[in-house]
């Protein structure tokens, strides 16, 4: 396990449920090509309801669940690390909004 503390970047992408990426839900494909170039950590978080540039609400009502609900996938590690994959995580997005900014890690390390 890398060890990383102190000042980093928390990048988040902010994209919805049913995007896709080679056939494959986009999120699971972020998840996977942060995990290959090593990176600290992701997490995908599932929103109940938003709406991006295109004013539509998605939420998951009672009477019916959206299909698009959604989805922020938020990733802390060096800001050189996240520069880096920036180019990729750009090619795989047909929308979204990406954000960075800095953070204070105080503690990164496996759970027992």
């Amino acid at each position: 396990m890398r060890r990383i503390d102190g000042e980093q970047v928390l990048m988040r992408i902010f994209i919805g449920e049913a995007d896709q990426w080679e056939r494959r839900p986009l999120y699971s494909a972020l998840l996977e090509l942060f995990r290959a170039r090593g990176l600290a950590g992701a997490t995908v978080l599932k929103g109940v309801a938003g709406f991006g540039p295109d004013s539509i609400i998605h939420t998951a009502g009672i009477l019916r669940l959206s299909a698009d609900l959604p989805l922020v996938i938020e990733v802390i590690d060096s800001e050189d690390r996240l520069q880096a994959v920036l180019p990729e995580v750009d090619r795989m997005l047909s929308g979204g909004l990406v954000t960075m900014e800095k953070v204070r890690v105080i503690r990164y390390e496996r759970g027992e």
